[in-house]
């Protein structure tokens, strides 16, 4: 699933590409690419036309677009497998694109998506906290790059919480944006096991994972993202690189870069935690 550093990518390059552009036609050619959307398909597409997109914001690992209609947005499911491309309008047609909206640069913005589990849906926009959030985005925290994002209510959310440090890291109510692969990361870089519990680390050693989280999404960020397959790619279908500078995800039995022991893999919420069991001790019982 794509995290904080592909979406990014993919807003940047929807601001480059589609901010500022009418939408001229919508067609929907699968209805479960819709299904957020209760009135269905028809409804999404007449009520996209004729708008002109303002910006391309994001969330965490939430992504939605504004138009020049008041209090309306286009919130974007990436899901497991969901691109946003844009292409020529003669280009032809992904096997598995199934919104099309065409726009009045000649182009054409399409959603792509193999799996089907993402999708697009129009909400309104509510206000949080001074911020204008669609509906279905409005209990998302902050993410460590965000300007408002205030680590000091974080660390103190975090403390109060009897759960492992990892498990919370991927509750998006608490801090958004940050995913598995860039948790196991950020866990390797504070040296801190994944199911230490929270209210038993230290303020400055949660401020020090915060910290540590926002620094290694930005790397990613600037390298374009983490592509370990032709799922995740920006706007243009370029795909990111830093799988290769990832320091614990994927590297089971490689030495640890930092002290040279082999890297462990467990089981953590049908999911894989990557870490050092040197540098990264389990919590005692």
């Amino acid at each position: 699933m794509p995290e904080l550093p592909e979406v990014e990518v993919v807003r940047r390059g929807l601001t480059e590409h589609v901010v500022g552009r009418v939408v001229r036609a919508v067609t929907v050619k699968h209805p479960r690419s819709v299904r957020r959307h209760e009135p269905g398909g028809a409804d999404l597409a007449a009520r996209l036309t004729g708008l002109r997109v303002e910006s391309a914001q994001r969330r965490g690992k939430f992504l939605w677009l504004t138009f020049d209609e008041p209090d309306t947005s286009l919130v974007v499911h990436l899901g497991m497998s969901g691109q946003m491309l844009v292409q020529p309008a003669d280009a032809p047609l992904e096997k598995h694109a199934h919104i099309l909206a065409a726009l009045d640069s000649g182009q054409e913005l399409r959603f792509i998506d193999q799996r089907t589990f993402g999708g697009w849906q129009l909400a309104d926009l509510v206000e949080v906290e001074g911020t204008l959030l669609p509906e279905p985005v409005a209990h998302i925290g902050r993410d460590p790059l965000d300007p408002l994002f205030d680590a000091d209510r974080v660390v103190k959310a975090l403390r109060a919480k009897q759960s492992e440090i990892k498990r919370l890291l991927l509750d998006q109510t608490i801090v958004s944006g940050v995913g598995n692969i860039y948790a196991d990361e950020a866990l390797w870089r504070a040296g801190i096991h994944g199911e230490r519990v929270a209210a038993k680390l230290t303020r400055p050693a949660l401020h020090g994972l915060l910290t540590e989280a926002g620094t290694v999404m930005s790397e990613a960020l600037q390298a374009g993202g983490t592509s370990f397959d032709a799922l995740y790619v920006n706007v243009n279908g370029q795909s990111g690189y830093f799988e290769r500078s990832l320091n614990a995800y994927g590297r089971e039995h490689e030495p640890c870069r930092r002290c040279g022991a082999p890297m462990v893999r467990e089981k953590f919420m049908n999911r894989s935690s990557f870490s050092c069991p040197r540098c990264q001790p389990r919590p005692r019982t």
